[in-house]
Formats: C-alpha cells, structure tokens, sequence
C-alpha cells in the first residue's frame, strides 16, 4: 500500500484492533486516554518529545503519574505541530534505535501522554485556563538557551508575553491568584534547556520580572516558597522527524502515516537536583535513565569530560584524516583507537564520578550508531573554546593525578593546532562549504603567521617552540599548559610529526607506544 494510502495514527485507529496483531509495536492502553492534565510543557519540538513525553507515558504505564501533557508552541512551526497534534488526538510514534551493549536494536512504540496542544499566540487565554487547573502538577520547557534570558521590553499584559520566561511568570500569577496563594498549588517546574543551572537561572528571571512587574510580595514569597525550580542534566540524542525516504519506510513497516514521527537514540539521562521532598513530588523516581539527586554537578562533569570531550579531541585527528562524521570516526581503525585510548587512559582516571567508566562505554556506543549522522565540521564550531572547557580541565587533573603529561590529550591538543592553521577550512571555502566559527582560533591561526617552519626539516626545536608558545597563552586555555611538566614539549612532537608525515601517520607512531596511564 503505498504511504499516502496508510490510516491516519489516532485513537479511532487504535480502537479498530488492527495495530493489536503487531506485536514489535508497543501500544498504549486505552485507559491512558481519559487521565487529567496534570503537565504543562512550554515547547513542541522533537526533543521534549522523544524525551520528557516518554517519560510521562513511562510513568503513566507503571502508576506513578496518572496524567497527561498539555504542550504550549510559541512560534510557528509550533502551530503546525499543534496541528498535528489535535488530528492525531496526541498520539505519535517514537522509533528508538541505535546500539545497546554493541548489538544494534531498534523498537517502535505509540506514546499516549500528549493530550493537547495550545498556541501562545493564538490561545493565551486557554493556556491561562490550564494555570487554573487544580490538578496541575509539573511545568516543563525546552525553549533553546536562548529562551532563558531577561527581555526588557517584556509585559505583563501583552497577550501573550513575549518571552518564555515572561509567559511562565504571567501563568504562575494566573494560577497564584486563582489558589489565592495557597502553598499547595504550586508547581515543580523542570526546565531542559541546555544552561548551566537552568532551574536556578530561570527562577531568577522570574523574581527578577515579577518585582518589574510589581505583581506583589506575597506572589514573590509564593515563588520562593511553593514553586520548586530543578537544576537538570538531559541527554538524548532526538534526530526528530525522519527524512521522506526514511519516513515512507518507516510508515510502510507501522502500517499507517504519523506526522509526528520521532526518531531517537536508546541512550537517555534525565538528571534532576532535588531535594528529597521535592524529590518526592516527581513521577520519575525509579525510571531508567533518572537521577534524582541533592547535585548534579558531578552528572554534568561526566558529560561534558566524556560524551563531549571526546567528541572534541575526535574533530581536528578525524577531519584532518579526510573523516566528516562521528560515525565514520566510530569505524575507522586509527581514530576509534586514539579516542578509545584518551578516553580510559586519561579522561576516566580524572572523573571522579561513579560509573564515569560505564559510561565511556556508552558513549562509544552512541558514536558508533548507524542511525546518526553528525558532522564533524558541526562539532568543529568553536573548537578552541571547547578545548578550553572539555579537554584543558582532564589535562591538568591528569598531570596533578600522575606527575605525567597526558600524551593522547597532547595529540589532540596538537592536532587543535594543526587543524587551526586553517589549510583544511581554506580548500573547503574554495568549494563553496560553509566553515564553522572559531573565534579564538585566529589566535593560533595568527601564531602560525608569524613563524616560518620547514615541514621537511627534521630538527624538533621550531614545533617546540611553536608548540610552547601556543601552550603559554593563558587567555586561550584558561590555564598556562606550559606547566604542565612535559606537556609542550610532547605537543611539540605530535605537532611535528603530523605536520611532516600526516596525521594518519602520527596517530600510527602514537598508538604504537606504550600506553601510561
């Protein structure tokens, strides 16, 4: 049957029985349907989704939650979303797949936690009337880290409020006042967007326009004390919606059409700082993949030392290699070993959080999945300030662990400052490609500039030298690495021998000796 033909996704498809006789298809249970509306969540994109709304059907299947989501858009591809939504009685599809344990899998399941969607824009007065549902529990969001921030032209009675954070100060007023500021309507609030303690910043935005906005101290004293703000960690690949071929592939397999199609990996960590009262208030606890903790700095510490360290030292060795995606990275000999290598040698020693080695694993995992394709060149944005926040921090705990110098950080480090010559981003130029931004790496780039090297030459002392002066600049790094013992010295080497011989070939030198943990 060809796709345009297929049923709708819906209940009244649901209830033929039809899907019932696909047993790789994981149904909801009709009684699902009819729960109240016990979550908002500000955001109708893919990622809340394939995350946070699978959660919630998590929690509804095995009794913890008991409710549904009302999904608030705010721009206009929302509104199409809202579409989708409401024709297909807030059904969609999530098709997870990837590797688990190194054996490729992939399952596709209908999640029934969406009961509606609303526009801002169009429907503020039925997004207030949710603030008024006493049954409301959660406040959710994903607005992009740009959603968090103050707007000074924001207001209070405009309809609706420009910003996210204004729209959620004016909703939490709404219902406030519609509870006549009762304790216990107040409402876990649990913001995804990928800052730095969210929960903190957002509330503080909040206070900060609930005082412009001159709502009141006892509306400022309900926030402080009714409305939990939760510092999260989310991490989930979500590719969202499928390219057409993969779309009519997907469809032809289900049976019917699904303009919400979402697509994810299996990897998924919802890390929630909460106390143990607030704790208890959320319908996560116990769920794979949830942390509830008193801090998730040491989650965070993880992430972004391992899942986003190693992609950062894979970029400038992999490009350099004619590689432009992690997957390939994932495949090919001499890349997958030195990330592997950095990662258990010299990262994993220096993360002092349980399981940092289980995840390593899981990360090399994530790489390898033949559903993702993310470039190289993407990662590449802004590289020498992700060297500064990802790799510089494991570098020097290493050398304060060892007394040595990291010599695969060395390489990476090396291979930074190659890859900031710019050759490669010229001939990509040349062939009309788009280059990523680096701003601090004109920085290497002028360094570069001002030395004159003869990559024929054999002698080590102008990489050294090159190496050392590029390891010195505290402005780039944070932290001067040349004191680090060894360190330039041995990005000296690595540099040399990439620039004279290829950075295939140092990788080989590399890889061919001994590894010192």
């Amino acid at each position: 049957m060809a796709t345009a033909e297929l049923p709708r996704l819906g209940r009244a498809l649901l209830e033929t029985g039809e899907l019932r006789e696909r047993g790789e298809l994981q149904l909801p249970d009709a009684s699902l349907f009819d729960l109240p509306e016990k979550a908002v969540q500000f955001g109708t994109g893919a990622f809340l989704r394939g995350f946070v709304d699978v959660y919630v059907d998590d929690a509804n299947r095995c009794g913890q939650f008991g409710g549904r989501i009302v999904a608030v858009s705010s721009t206009e591809a929302g509104g199409a979303r809202d579409v989708s939504v409401a024709g297909q009685d807030g059904l969609f599809t999530l098709v997870t797949r990837g590797l688990e344990n190194g054996r490729l899998m992939q399952e596709q399941r209908v999640i029934a936690s969406l009961s509606r969607a609303l526009s801002s824009r169009r429907e503020w007065e039925a997004v207030l009337h949710c603030a008024r549902n006493p049954q409301l529990e959660l406040v959710v969001s994903n607005t992009t880290e740009v959603g968090i921030a103050l707007d000074e032209g924001d207001a209070f009675e405009a309809d609706p409020p420009r910003s996210f954070p204004g729209k959620l100060t004016r909703f939490l007023y709404e219902r406030a006042k519609t509870f006549a500021f009762a304790r216990s309507k107040g409402v876990v609030v649990l913001p995804c967007e990928l800052i730095e303690r969210n929960g903190d910043v957002l509330r503080d935005v909040v206070l900060e326009l609930a005082r412009r906005w001159q709502l009141g101290q006892r509306f400022i004293e309900w926030i402080e004390h009714s409305v939990p703000f939760c510092n999260t960690l989310v991490d989930r690949i979500v590719t969202g919606a499928p390219s057409d071929e993969e779309r009519a592939t997907l469809e032809a397999t289900l049976g019917y059409r699904d303009a919400l199609l979402t697509t994810a990996e299996p990897y998924r960590l919802f890390a929630i700082e909460a106390d143990p009262e607030v704790g208890a208030r959320l319908p996560f606890a116990g769920l794979p993949g949830v942390v509830i903790t008193n801090d998730i700095r040491p989650y965070r510490e993880r992430k972004v030392r391992l899942l986003n360290g190693a992609h950062t030292i894979m970029v400038s060795p992999a490009l350099l290699c004619g590689v432009e995606t992690v997957g390939e990275a994932a495949k090919h000999d001499l890349i997958a070993s030195f990330v592997r290598r950095a990662m258990f040698d010299e990262i994993v020693p220096t993360v002092d959080v349980p399981g940092a080695a289980a995840f390593a694993e899981e990360v090399l995992d994530r790489f390898a999945n033949p559903f993702i394709r993310h470039s190289l060149w993407d990662i590449a944005l802004q590289s020498s300030m992700k060297m500064r926040v990802r790799i510089v921090p494991s570098v020097v705990r290493h050398a304060e662990l060892t007394g040595r110098a990291p010599s695969s950080l060395a390489f990476a480090i090396a291979a930074h400052l190659l890859f900031a010559r710019g050759d490669l981003a010229r001939d990509r130029r040349s062939h009309g490609l788009a280059v990523p931004e680096d701003t601090q790496g004109e920085r290497i780039a002028s360094l570069w500039r001002d030395v004159a090297l003869d990559e024929s030459h054999n002698g080590s002392q102008e990489w050294t030298a090159l190496a050392r002066r590029a390891c010195a600049d505290e402005s780039l790094w944070g932290v001067d690495l040349t004191r680090v013992p060894g360190f330039s010295e041995i990005v000296g080497e690595h540099l040399g021998r990439a620039a004279k011989q290829g950075v295939a070939a140092a990788l080989e030198a590399h890889l061919a000796s001994p590894a010192i943990a």
